[in-house]
């Protein structure tokens, strides 16, 4: 498929931006609107954290063979199955009646999205001449950087004004348009009919990251090991990756090369990446119930607040795309962990109390630090690795930030349930009838603990106070993991060549 003419690259520019951005806005826009589908099918806190995680997972695990499946399938075709099946799983949700339904169709909608944004990239790629594949590389960037940034705003919105099951069916006309838009323009490409995928190694990983994620989802509800369930689960998770592992290092074209490993700015932009994939996301899946549950925000004010924390990441990757390749990519590294962790020392010292103001002024140093991660990480990460090796490279890049990103999400959701309760026996067995606190008029008219109403209107304060140490605990969890990636910086040598001739891979 050689360069479009103008007119038809106009045109496929535009479906690729829609694609893009439809896929981007789903890793927002439903946060806001959890608590409202957690009322509607009758799920706990930890359960209805799965209709993130699954999104997550599925798309981890159908990232890495879009090269082949485009390859062997052709880009066209692989392209209009992708946001076929993206649109159709959205109308699934947004119809879904129960907890099984939704996490069914939302693992289904990551399947298909997985591939969007790598086709999106060989699409723009493909279609503009070498001298301009710069300025489509910035048109795609518009569609990745504005998605974040109005999915909390426009899934409140939608959520306050229709529906929660809108923030799924927002994706209908955009994909329908994308659709046709990709049928009537993009030609065909040449197939690779001899392409062949590592079944095995796909199978076994594929196995691993699905048996892992069901334990980290269901371990709390089932008291993790004293659970035969999650027993099982443990088993079939480490069986496969004992398979996996063993069948990487003694077949001649597994699906990973170990050699990638070898590069040790990739094997350490690996694990970066999956710290900062983890305490980024967990973050973002911890503030809607913080704020609509404890601070009794409307769903609106919940995204707007929330909305500027993308505008702190777009500002900053415009400013840090031109230093990269400039400044030495471990300061800007530094600097962005920094930020990090700095916004999650001031998370921890939130309570129900503190100003709209202050959480604006805090998302938008987080989003900050989270541009002078991601775009310098990424070119760090895929410089040094040879040109037949960085495909390969930039999809198992992407598979350890989703990774990340899902384990992190069940984790500080598991520690929020645990310790809340924890902390609800400890604040609790203080509160007595002989307590003298009791004394004071005001406390005994609301609280009288020798009164059902009264031990009713203190269990409900002494969970709000539990809910709130818990919170602190996590924002303090995801501090000092961002922080323990700062020697990792060590590990980092320059690009033999400018990084400035890598792609961003988000």
């Amino acid at each position: 498929m050689d360069a479009a003419d103008g007119a038809n690259r106009g045109m496929i520019t535009l479906c690729v931006i829609l694609a893009t951005l439809m896929q981007a806005l789903d890793t927002t826009i439903a946060n806001v609107a959890l608590p409202y589908m957690q009322g509607s099918i009758a799920a706990s806190q930890d359960q209805i954290d799965w209709v993130l995680t699954s999104y997550i997972v599925a798309a981890a695990i159908m990232t890495p063979p879009t090269g082949f499946l485009a390859g062997r399938f052709g880009l066209k075709r692989l392209f209009l199955v992708s946001i076929g099946g993206f649109t159709l799983a959205s109308m699934l949700c947004g119809m879904a009646q129960s907890l099984t339904q939704i996490v069914l169709f939302r693992v289904l909608q990551g399947a298909f999205g997985a591939a969007l944004v790598p086709l999106s990239q060989s699409v723009l790629f493909t279609i503009y001449p070498k001298e301009r594949q710069g300025f489509a590389m910035a048109l795609f960037g518009v569609g990745v950087m504005v998605g974040p940034v109005l999915g909390p705003v426009l899934g409140g919105w939608l959520t306050e004004n229709y529906t929660w099951r809108y923030v799924f069916y927002i994706n209908l006309p955009i994909g329908i348009l994308g659709f046709l838009g990709m049928s009537a323009f993009l030609p065909d490409s040449e197939r690779q009919t001899g392409a062949k995928l590592d079944w095995f190694g796909f199978g076994t990983l594929s196995l691993t990251l699905g048996a892992l994620q069901v334990m980290l989802d269901r371990g709390e509800i089932k008291d993790w090991f004293g659970s035969g369930e999650v027993i099982i689960e443990a088993v079939v998770a480490f069986s496969a990756l004992y398979l996996f592992l063993v069948h990487t290092f003694t077949a001649k074209k597994p699906f990973v090369r170990p050699e990638l490993f070898r590069d040790r700015n990739f094997a350490a932009g690996v694990v970066f990446v999956a710290i900062v994939g983890l305490t980024y996301y967990a973050s973002l899946a911890l503030q809607p119930p913080y704020l609509q549950d404890l601070m009794n925000y409307p769903v609106v004010t919940a995204g707007l607040v929330m909305g500027p924390r993308g505008v702190g990441t777009m500002a900053s990757m415009l400013v840090v795309g031109r230093l990269v390749g400039r400044v030495d990519t471990r300061l800007l590294l530094g600097f962005g962990l920094g930020l990090t962790a700095w916004s999650f020392y001031a998370m921890t010292g939130w309570t129900p109390d503190i100003s709209e103001g202050q959480i604006i002024d805090v998302g938008v140093v987080q989003g900050v630090g989270l541009g002078f991660l991601f775009v310098p990480l990424s070119a760090a990460t895929l410089s040094t690795l040879s040109a037949a090796q960085r495909t390969e490279g930039a999809g198992f890049y992407n598979l350890s930030r989703n990774i990340g990103s899902s384990v992190g999400i069940s984790v500080v959701n598991a520690l929020l349930t645990r310790n809340t309760q924890v902390n609800h026996a400890i604040i609790a067995s203080h509160v007595t009838a002989v307590n003298r606190g009791f004394d004071i008029p005001a406390v005994a008219h609301f609280w009288d603990p020798l009164t059902a109403a009264g031990r009713t209107a203190l269990d409900a304060v002494i969970t709000q106070q539990a809910q709130i140490i818990a919170y602190i605990d996590d924002y303090k969890l995801l501090m000092i993991a961002t922080l323990a990636v700062l020697p990792l910086l060590l590990v980092f040598r320059r690009a033999a060549r400018p990084a400035g001739d890598v792609a961003v891979v988000d």
